[in-house]
């Protein structure tokens, strides 16, 4: 196979054999073993620099120093070896051009057909605890990114190598050529090595802005930001079905050039809005987790939360309403506990979720999982039985992702939208007891703030951040009995939720729990019944249909019942991601059982929310950080 370029540059051969080449890496795994069979099998000539060659040496390879290659020493402490016109010669003349063969022979240079190296440890100088500025910029690689970046501009003619994970590879291609490498295979590592060259100056262009916002902070310089590239360099990862919609492709996931991604899929092709919930939903179970100690789960639908909630045992009411046998309890782990009550909160919002567990997933929770309508979970891991029982779920389809153990998100976010590149410091505050300290009412007017009040704040607010703003969510025992999401009107968030709460706390009423369904109707289609009679606002033809799922047709809940049942409700917490603007939203909150508010406050009419609060006898907490998510 061959490819013509031009008249004057010639033909370019497929397979180009290697017979000189030159080495210089700083990660020398493997690359003894490389360079033996180099050596041995291929009679390919070795150049090398400082470390690599010593150690090519001692084990008993014959190297040549890149000073006797080139006829110059190294100078200025080593800054300068490979920076020589003999070295990027080698590399750059193209092979077959008249002209650049009798340059070659004029400057008595030799070609080089292949380079091996990697980079000066930049980005690990950078991490170490109490490095200096001096000892990172000491440790920026100029040569070496040079002679990468020749090598892989030639790709023609010469083969760039830049990791041990291509060791292999080489050797299979060496093998099969008989000493050489193929034009695709050069191609492939040049554009790993362009790759390489991309990220390698972005950390350190990123290093660099962030000395200089060190420098703002701490002298008030007055050079501006805002004039520092900012530049970002992305791995494909895998390709999705989609994006969002059908019709928006192609679409694929990326990780940041040098960080792993945060999950591993282990079962099942996730699709675009299934990793933007598991994203969150991990986020919001791992703070809880940290928050309280508990056991956490979260249920996810287009990405806000329908359910979330820590390991707190059931109430006998609760086994009722949530269908819980007494064997089934006995054998309820906190993990299952935990996914058990963030189901509960809005089984139909649940209907098709994408779920998040703090801890292993161990079979217990599988089985309950099981026999849910659920697209997926992500965890830490699970066990061997676990993992057997999930992936028969869908008929093998269900997907299973495996949190990135250690994983450490970028301080940075960066989100594109129509052309724009938006900017901002992760939202990395995870709240806690010490955010429920500021209690602003008056306590002898209202309730007391128990711990497992505090607790309820807690959930709640670590809900609502990871929630579509506007956002409130109503907490008890543990978990969300009501999530309000992305209104604009905060009081609307509180109605959207109280309804929830409301449908809630009426699925324990002795008439919901009394439902005579027939023998049969399938666990959903109980849920949903138990709603709808809850609602009562029917078609004629839908109760018609409705009627259907019970042995006897039941008597209607009226709202006198419902209203009655209601005033039982106490104990509710809820928490606001941003202040209250007016007392509407207490004034409504309190015809829901609430009896604890957490909210930043800030605004001008915190007084008239405190009062409102006071008067109601509902304790509040300012919490003093905002919590919207976009």
């Amino acid at each position: 196979m061959a490819h013509v370029l031009s008249a004057v540059e010639g033909k370019v051969i497929d397979i180009v054999p290697i017979k000189r080449c030159l080495i210089s890496v700083s990660d020398k795994t493997g690359i003894v073993e490389l360079c033996t069979v180099l050596q041995n099998n291929y009679n390919i000539e070795l150049l090398s620099t400082g470390g690599t060659a010593k150690k090519l040496r001692d084990s008993g390879l014959t190297v040549i120093d890149v000073s006797d290659f080139t006829g110059g020493a190294e100078c200025l402490d080593g800054r300068v070896k490979t920076l020589h016109p003999k070295i990027h010669g080698g590399l750059l003349a193209v092979r077959g051009n008249e002209a650049h063969s009798q340059d070659m022979i004029t400057q008595e240079m030799k070609y080089i057909d292949m380079t091996i190296l990697n980079l000066y440890p930049f980005e690990e100088t950078m991490k170490r605890p109490n490095v200096t500025f001096e000892q990172c910029i000491e440790n920026i690689d100029i040569g070496g990114p040079s002679m990468m970046r020749s090598t892989a501009k030639n790709h023609v003619s010469t083969t760039i190598v830049t990791s041990p994970d291509q060791y292999s590879m080489l050797l299979n291609e060496l093998a099969s050529t008989n000493g050489g490498t193929t034009l695709k295979t050069r191609k492939c590592f040049a554009s790993n090595a362009f790759c390489l060259s991309a990220k390698y100056d972005s950390m350190i262009a990123s290093y660099f802005e962030s000395q200089l916002a060190i420098d703002n902070a701490a002298e008030e310089a007055t050079a501006s930001l805002s004039q520092v590239v900012i530049p970002r360099v992305y791995k494909p990862e895998f390709e999705l079905k989609y994006g969002v919609n059908p019709h928006q492709k192609p679409a694929s996931i990326l990780s940041l050039q040098g960080q792993s991604l945060p999950f591993t899929v282990i079962n099942g092709k996730p699709g675009y809005t299934n990793l933007l919930d598991a994203a969150n939903a991990y986020q919001l179970v791992l703070e809880l987790k940290q928050a309280t100690g508990l056991a956490s789960a979260a249920s996810f639908k287009h990405v806000s939360p329908a359910g979330a909630a820590v390991a707190v045992e059931l109430t006998d009411i609760e086994c009722q309403a949530y269908e819980v046998t007494e064997e089934t309890r006995a054998s309820l782990t906190p993990v299952s506990l935990a996914y058990l009550r963030a189901r509960n909160a809005d089984p139909m919002c649940s209907f098709g979720d994408f779920s998040a567990v703090s801890d292993i997933v161990d079979e217990q929770t599988a089985l309950y999982l099981k026999k849910e309508v659920s697209d997926g979970i992500v965890a830490p891991g699970y066990t061997e039985d676990a993992l057997e029982i999930l992936k028969k779920k869908k008929g093998g389809k269900f997907i299973i992702l495996t949190a990135t153990p250690g994983y450490t998100p970028p301080v940075q976010e960066y989100r594109e939208v129509y052309g724009m590149t938006f900017q901002q410091k992760r939202n990395d505050v995870v709240l806690t007891s010490k955010h429920m300290e500021t209690i602003v009412t008056d306590s002898t007017k209202c309730a007391p703030i128990t711990d497992a009040a505090i607790r309820d704040m807690i959930v709640a607010s670590i809900c609502v951040k990871y929630t579509q703003s506007n956002s409130v969510g109503f907490s008890k025992n543990g978990m969300m009995v009501g999530v309000g999401a992305g209104q604009q009107s905060r009081v609307d968030c509180v109605k959207l939720a109280g309804r929830k709460v409301q449908t809630w706390y009426l699925r324990q009423h002795p008439k919901v729990l009394a439902l005579p369904f027939k023998e049969g109707v399938k666990r959903q289609d109980r849920v949903n019944a138990r709603v709808r009679y809850i609602e009562g606002d029917f078609t004629v033809e839908e109760k018609l249909r409705w009627n259907e799922f019970f042995t006897d047709v039941p008597a209607p809940l009226t709202q006198s019942e419902k209203e009655e049942f209601l005033k039982q409700s106490t104990g509710i917490a809820i928490s606001s991601d941003a202040f209250f603007p007016f007392r509407d939203s207490i004034d409504h909150a309190s015809k829901l059982g609430v009896s604890y508010v957490a909210q930043p406050g800030g605004s001008v009419q915190d007084g008239n929310i405190t009062e409102a609060c006071n008067e109601y006898g509902i304790a509040m907490c300012m919490t003093g950080v905002r919590l919207f998510h976009h």
